[in-house]
């Protein structure tokens, strides 16, 4: 299934892990960032692409420690690895949030969460977190 939007970027199920709690959030994030997208496509003021682009930061790092939790729980052994791809990915949220709070732009806005934040989760979620869920289901059938 694919959900059809104008712009941002659009949940399918390619990126499915089998994991209903994580495909939830990762769904909500492809939300936040089209949501976001749109917002600043529209022309939406500083202080609501603000709080959009916050909300986003904190989701994100919400579903990161949900998703590191489960890591643990079932001993996936590249978890550090893992951690540390979120850590630089966070690191980049907090750059947007200080570029943006800077430069008020909604278009240089859009750009980046274009280049930063789509690109991310199109290649975050099927490259390396789809091994988290064939690790799991392959644990769990043993």
């Amino acid at each position: 299934m694919i959900n059809r939007i104008t712009s941002g970027v659009a949940w399918n199920d390619r990126y499915s892990l089998g994991n209903e709690q994580i495909d939830i959030q990762h769904k909500k994030l492809f939300a936040l960032v089209s949501d976001l997208v749109n917002a600043c496509m529209d022309g939406s003021n500083t202080e609501k692409l603000q709080e959009a682009l916050m909300f986003l930061g904190n989701y994100t790092v919400q579903h990161f420690y949900f998703e590191e939790e489960l890591q643990l729980q079932h001993n996936y052994p590249d978890y550090d690895a893992h951690k540390r791809l979120h850590e630089e990915f966070k690191k980049e949220i907090d750059r947007l949030v200080t570029r943006f709070k800077k430069n008020d732009s909604s278009i240089e806005l859009s750009n980046d969460l274009n280049k930063i934040v789509v690109r991310w989760l199109v290649n975050h979620i099927p490259q390396e977190d789809k091994k988290i869920g064939e690790y799991i289901r392959n644990i769990s059938n043993k």
